[in-house]
């Protein structure tokens, strides 16, 4: 037999719902973020192949010296990349865990205001960190590539 449902507990879940909507948004922005923080590093992994395959098979028209900078280079590259990642999938973990709080505050009542502000918070300062050292790699490219220009301009 079927009983109704409590309309006072439907319009709570509803409400839940839509006060996760805009958490949820965040986590497709971090999704796209770490895509294309993922293209960048695939990006520089092929070319960290492509350089070794050179190297070993003594085809490259660059000195050892170039070669071992250009390598130290995109390691560096490399490392900025993967903490831009790492810090960006930690926002998308703190996220969810708003998320989870919400509801998990709602189903056991407890208050929760802190514990969301302070995940919300971290997750906020983690994708700033994450922006910031993925500049720091942009910049780094752009320096590489102003470089490289004088140096073919002398």
């Amino acid at each position: 037999m079927l009983t109704p449902l409590d309309t006072n507990m439907v319009n709570s879940v509803a409400e839940l719902i839509k006060l996760s909507v805009a958490p949820v948004f965040l986590i497709a922005a971090v999704a796209g973020l770490l895509n294309v923080f993922t293209g960048r590093l695939t990006r520089i992994i092929d070319k960290v192949d492509k350089l070794e395959e050179e190297q070993e098979a003594g085809t490259s028209p660059f000195s050892e010296a170039r070669l071992r900078k250009r390598h130290t280079f995109l390691t560096m590259r490399m490392k900025n990349t993967n903490l831009a990642i790492f810090f960006c999938a930690i926002t998308g973990l703190l996220v969810a865990l708003v998320i989870v709080t919400m509801f998990l505050s709602s189903v056991f009542s407890f208050h929760s205001s802190n514990v969301l502000s302070i995940l919300f918070i971290l997750a906020m300062l983690c994708l700033i960190f994450s922006l910031l050292v993925f500049l720091r790699e942009i910049y780094y490219t752009t320096y590489f590539i102003r470089s490289k220009k004088n140096l073919y301009n002398k």
